[in-house]
């Protein structure tokens, strides 16, 4: 039981981690007019990227200092998964198992 929870959180933390990486390509893809927001199949991934995307960042956007046009939520939400999946997880389950 404790290592299907444990499948669970690690595949749940890896679409996390993609949704993420996939809204930054699209992001800088739009920032540099490669893909045009009035396609109507673009502007429809970008509000569901960041409606999937902004209860996780609006938190970190709170405590983060307003760096300009930088955002570097998405790289510290990255780096939180990485700590999670890497150092939280497996001590937290090997108990477990």
């Amino acid at each position: 039981m404790a290592y299907a929870l444990y499948q669970t959180i690690v595949i749940l933390l890896d679409v996390l981690w993609w949704i993420i990486i996939i809204q930054a390509v699209m992001s800088w893809l739009i920032a540099f007019n490669v893909v045009n927001m009035g396609s109507d199949f673009v502007r429809t991934v970008m509000v569901a990227l960041d409606r999937m995307t902004a209860p996780i960042y609006n938190p970190i956007r709170r405590i983060m200092p307003d760096l300009g046009a930088l955002d570097l939520t998405p790289m510290v939400v990255l780096l939180g998964i990485l700590i999670i999946r890497q150092a939280i997880l497996p001590p937290l389950f090997s108990s477990l198992m």
